[in-house]
Order: structure tokens, then C-alpha cells, then sequence
């Protein structure tokens, strides 16, 4: 006989965050059939409405922790972190996409319940205390990003770019269920704690099922290193990123990171943290992870120089970044430093979606209604067109170098230090030494705009209010959480997803 589950186990009030977005995403929709083409523009700002509600609600019960859904949903510090930092993104990936959409002729309202469905998708990928409810969450991420790729039609590079996101997609999708299946073969549970409780077990029993488990983390590792965009999954990335609509790239940029990190850190640092084999002191996982990140901070920096498109150039930089953060996941495989790991890898998240949202914002500003302007030729002589757009960019590109001063300055100091405390000097020093890299075509930008003749323009004679918005609080973000960097430290330090799971959850 079926049981029936009870309020208490459902437990809806630590889902309100999450609820309260998807179910606003579908109220939404019902309203804008009955709105007048005229007025479809209401809903922008309706969706935007939504979004700042969850945020409050997100901000307003950080202390209320708990299960529901029969343990399948945890609220936790670390949920309400990645909550806020998937809220912010697509505040302004709203603010940066109005005008946009209206101007380029692609003022279409279902874009918005998109990018809430899939913002929901985040939510409870940062949420998720199951594999299954991780695969639910991955796929109500991505299947809005995919149509969302294609939201220039019927230009051929927009449907492409959607095409290729799509098929590429459900590839990972596959790794993720077959990865899935061979856990719960192993430990008979997708439940993360019964999952860590049976891998302890199958360690210290010697048992033939670690090789399943290993091989079903392998999987895992595969399907979400597509969704971050970690080397060798990182093929669609460019072309996605430059064929995509500029505002949806800058969405994607963010958003989708951050739900394929959050799953990544629980699975790996909930689910399999003593997955130890081969008297090794630290998880199975660790020296692979350590390697992907290698690989990803090299490629994506060294292929981000011969880049002379801003997009494709950017898509490369977002690689890079995934290696960085990779560092830090790899850091939290050792249980001395798993916190510190974790909370190094959310710090890293939070500076990025502000520093890489404003960057995106400023391409924005100059890109043609065509969709051309956004190659690097096309910013000579742009800080004698527009000298605070400049400085912005010119900020917001000394963050993603990492220059003292600026919030991407703080997130590396975080990953490499969380690195080095694990003991992988050498890992640390390759990030180092890719940072390096990673600032000449970063600087190269500056150049372009400040020392070179030219006539770079806005597309437009005015910035419009809502852009200008996005670029403000991206330009804040970016600035406070630089100088005040104590202020995103007291935000992540009560994370203890680690010790959870160490203490059997």
C-alpha cells in the first residue's frame, strides 16, 4: 500500500523561495494571455516583481533550515547563498534584456517565464539532498536555456547555437541518469546521506562495488562538467555563447554555472566525500577534478587570446573560470579544508555573476540591433565616444584579471588559498600563472578602448533606464564586494555542508 506523505514531511514553508518563483513563473503565464499585445511589456517588470520577492523571502528566512519532501529538498546556509546568487542574476539579466529584446525586434513575453523557469531549475540544483531531484532540477534548468538560444530566430547562428546546446545537452543528460543508476546500484539509495552512509560502508568492507560507485561519480562529473563548462565538455560553449542573443549569454554565463556547481559540491561533498580508496587521505575524485581544472584554466585562457570577438572571447573566459572554480571543489575533497573548499567555490560564484553580468551589459551597450559590434576593433576610441562605459568596462576587466581592489580579486584569493591549504601547490600555481595570461586580452580590451583611435558608438543614442540599472548594480557588486571584502567572508563562513555530511547528515 502507497503511504501517503504528511504535512510534516513535506515540510513547504523551507521551499517558499523556490515554490514561490516557479509558481509566480506559472501565475505569470496565465496573466499575460490575457494581457493586450500593447501591454506585453508589463511583463518584464512583472517577472522582475517575482524574482525580488523570492530574494526577500530568500533573505528574510536564511535561519530557517530544515528537510522536505521527504528529505529529498534541504534548506540550508548553503541553499540560501546560492539562492541569492541566482536571485541577482536574473534580476539583472531581466534589467539587461528589456530594452534589448525590444530594439532587436524580439520582444517576445515567454522569454521571461524561460529565464524564471530555469532560475527556478537553480534554485533546487542548490537545494537538492537526491540525485533524482539533482536530474529534475538539471533538466528545468537547461530545457528554457535551450529555446532561449534560439530566441533570434530565424537567424541561422541563434537556431544553431540552440541546435548544438540541445544535442549536446541531452548527451550529459544521458551521462547524468547512467551515472545515477550505477550509485544506486551500489548503494541501493539516491538519498546524499544514505548514499555517503553506504559508500563508507562499501570502503571499509573492501567490497567490488566501489568501482560502480566510482565510475557512477565519473559519470556525474562528466554531465555537470558540460553544464559549467569545464574542459573536455566545454565544445558548445563558444559557439552557443556567440550565436545566443547577448542577454541570454549573460544569463547563461552566470545561472547555469552556479546550478552545475551546486550540484557538483553536493554530490561530491555530501554524497561521496569518503569515497577514499588505495590508502589515499584524500576522496577518489580529488586528483581528477585537480586535472579537469588544469586543463580548464590552460585552454581556456591560452584560446580566450586568439579570440576577436568580445562574446567568443568571453565564452573562453567563462572556461577559464570554471577551472578556478574547479580548484576549489577539488580543495573541499580533503577533509582538513572541505568548509573552506565549499565556501571558496560560493565566494567564487557570488564575485563572478557581478563582475561577468556587467561585462555582458556593456556589450550589450555597443551591439547593433543586427547583432554585429561586438568585436574587438569595434571598441577603438570608445572611452572618447562614451569615458564612463569605459571605466566600467575597463573595471569590470580588471576584476575578471583579478586586481586588488575588485571583487574577482577576492574570489581567487579565496580558491587559491583554499588550494594551497589542501596541498595542491602545484595546482595553485598553475592558476596563478593562467591569471597572468588571462590579463593580456583581458587588458587587451582596455587598450583597445583607451590608446587606439577609432569610433566606437553606442547602438543607441541614449542608455536606456533599465540597462543603465543592471550596469549599476553590477558595478557595485563588483566594487563593494572588492573593497569591503569581509562582507561576502561573513556570508559564506556558516556554511557547514561538509560536516553534515561527515557527521552522517
Amino acid at each position: 500500500m502507497i503511504e501517503l506523505p504528511t504535512l510534516e514531511s513535506l515540510n513547504v514553508v523551507v521551499t517558499l523561495p523556490a515554490l514561490a518563483l516557479v509558481l509566480g513563473a506559472i501565475v505569470l503565464l496565465l496573466v499575460d494571455v490575457f494581457l493586450p499585445e500593447r501591454r506585453r511589456w508589463i511583463t518584464g517588470w512583472l517577472a522582475l516583481i517575482g524574482v525580488l520577492v523570492s530574494l526577500g523571502i530568500t533573505l528574510l528566512t536564511t535561519d530557517r533550515t530544515g528537510e522536505a519532501f521527504g528529505g529529498m529538498f534541504v534548506a540550508d546556509s548553503f541553499t540560501a547563498f546560492l539562492n541569492v546568487v541566482v536571485l541577482i542574476t536574473a534580476a539583472v539579466g531581466i534589467l539587461i534584456a528589456m530594452d534589448y529584446l525590444r530594439r532587436t525586434d524580439m520582444n517576445r513575453s515567454e522569454y521571461y517565464f524561460l529565464l524564471l523557469f530555469s532560475t527556478g531549475g537553480m534554485m533546487f540544483m542548490g537545494a537538492a539532498n537526491d540525485l533524482i531531484v539533482i536530474f529534475v532540477a538539471l533538466e528545468l534548468l537547461s530545457i528554457p536555456l535551450y529555446v532561449m538560444s534560439g530566441f533570434r530566430r530565424p537567424e541561422t547562428r541563434s537556431e544553431e547555437s540552440a541546435l548544438k546546446y540541445f544535442l549536446l545537452g541531452a548527451f550529459s543528460s544521458g551521462f547524468l541518469v547512467y551515472g545515477i543508476a550505477l550509485i544506486y546500484g551500489a548503494t541501493g539509495s539516491t538519498h546524499l546521506p544514505a548514499v555517503w552512509a553506504a559508500v563508507s560502508a562499501i570502503v571499509e568492507g573492501g567490497s567490488s562495488a566501489v568501482y560502480l560507485v566510482l565510475l557512477g561519480a565519473g559519470l556525474i562529473v562528466v554531465a555537470l562538467g558540460f553544464k559549467v563548462a569545464a574542459v573536455p565538455f566545454h565544445m558548445w560553449t563558444p559557439d552557443v555563447y556567440e550565436g545566443a542573443p547577448t542577454p541570454v549569454t549573460a544569463f547563461m554565463s552566470v545561472g547555469a554555472k552556479a546550478g552545475g556547481f551546486a550540484a557538483l559540491l553536493r554530490v561530491l561533498v555530501i554524497g561521496l566525500p569518503s569515497l577514499i580508496v588505495a590508502e589515499q587521505t584524500a576522496a577518489a575524485w580529488v586528483d581528477a577534478l585537480a586535472l579537469i581544472a588544469a586543463l580548464t584554466m590552460i585552454l581556456g585562457n591560452f584560446a580566450a587570446i586568439m579570440q576577436t570577438n568580445l562574446k567568443r572571447m568571453l565564452a573562453y573566459s567563462s572556461i577559464a573560470h570554471a577551472g578556478y572554480i574547479l580548484m576549489a571543489v577539488a580543495a573541499a575533497g580533503h577533509p582538513a579544508v572541505a568548509n573552506q573548499g565549499v565556501q571558496a567555490a560560493l565566494m567564487y560564484l557570488l564575485t563572478y555573476a557581478f563582475t561577468n553580468l556587467g561585462a555582458f551589459g556593456i556589450i550589450i551597450a555597443v551591439e547593433r540591433n543586427d547583432g554585429s559590434g561586438v568585436s574587438l576593433d569595434d571598441l577603438r576610441g570608445f572611452s572618447r565616444q562614451r569615458p564612463w562605459l569605459a571605466l566600467l568596462m575597463a573595471f569590470f576587466m580588471l576584476s575578471l584579471t583579478g586586481i586588488p581592489l575588485t571583487a574577482g580579486f577576492v574570489g581567487k584569493w579565496y580558491v587559491f588559498w583554499a588550494s594551497i591549504n589542501a596541498g595542491q601547490v602545484v595546482l595553485a600555481v598553475i592558476g596563478v600563472l593562467t591569471s597572468v595570461v588571462g590579463a593580456f586580452y583581458y587588458v587587451r580590451v582596455i587598450v583597445r578602448m583607451f590608446l587606439e583611435e577609432g569610433s566606437a558608438d553606442l547602438a543607441q543614442p541614449r542608455l536606456p533606464r533599465t540597462l543603465r540599472a543592471g550596469l549599476i548594480v553590477a558595478g557595485l557588486g563588483t566594487l563593494i564586494f572588492g573593497v569591503l571584502p569581509f562582507l561576502a567572508a561573513d556570508m559564506t563562513t556558516g556554511i557547514q555542508i561538509a560536516l553534515a555530511a561527515l557527521g552522517g547528515g
